[in-house]
């Protein structure tokens, strides 16, 4: 073989491999671009997935909130819708309280003056005009059945007791005058028999004496006088006074 053949052949193979090395080149460029290209393809999805992520986590954490605060909401309208039946109901105990008291002290202040008699019917009252009596009626008149049960009207000491209206003269028969701690007295007249002596204590409502017909009497029934003093001439309206004192006789 010629020089100058093996010369050609020699640079032949040069270029062929040349080819070759720029080819292999350019394949790896490609490939190496088309590996930027999905890194870079890879890049922007997690980006979007993460931003998505935190939108996400976003409306969770607002949805939260509000739920949060809804509860709150809810909670303070419950408190406050309870501290109102509270107070409400504070206030309707207070008034059934009050209410009680009332209704105790009412009950107290009448049961501390009672009527002298029982089952009776009401005649002649106080500073009725008639010719029964000297000026006007005095007190309160009951008719009852004599030897009916008389009652104090009113706890205190007996002043008087005794036949000739206790002093007080003839009109009245047999009489019982009881003095009271707040300075009235109350005096029973007509009696047929007298159960107190003069210096007892009595009872609010304690046995005293027997209704009747004595003195100066058209008929069996119960005199019932309340005075300023012990004597005559000094009595008062007895069913207003015992009305003030909570008692309708």
């Amino acid at each position: 073989m010629s020089q100058r053949v093996t010369s050609r052949s020699f640079r032949t193979s040069k270029l062929r491999t040349r080819a070759a090395v720029l080819a292999a080149g350019l394949g790896v460029s490609a490939v190496m671009g088309a590996g930027v290209a999905m890194a870079a393809d890879t890049g922007v999805s997690a980006s979007a997935a993460s931003a998505a992520g935190a939108v996400q986590a976003q409306a969770a954490a607002q949805a939260k909130a509000a739920e949060a605060a809804k509860t709150a909401a809810a909670a303070k309208a419950q408190a406050a819708a309870a501290k109102k039946a509270a107070a409400a109901k504070a206030a309707a105990q207070q008034a059934a309280a009050k209410k009680a008291a009332a209704k105790k002290a009412a009950a107290k202040k009448a049961i501390s003056w009672v009527a002298p008699v029982k089952h009776y019917t009401k005649t002649a009252s106080f500073a009725q005009a008639g010719g029964m009596w000297q000026s006007t009626h005095s007190g309160q008149d009951f008719a009852v059945p004599t030897g009916t049960p008389v009652s104090a009207a009113h706890g205190g000491t007996v002043v008087k007791a005794g036949g000739n209206g206790a002093g007080d003269g003839p009109a009245y028969g047999n009489a019982i005058v009881i003095k009271h701690a707040n300075g009235t007295y109350s005096q029973y007249a007509h009696l047929s028999r007298i159960d107190v002596k003069i210096g007892q204590i009595v009872a609010t409502g304690q046995h005293i004496a027997l209704s009747g017909n004595t003195g100066n009497s058209s008929g069996p029934h119960l005199h019932f006088e309340i005075r300023t003093t012990p004597n005559y001439g000094t009595a008062v309206d007895p069913v207003a006074f015992l009305r003030g004192k909570g008692l309708t006789v």
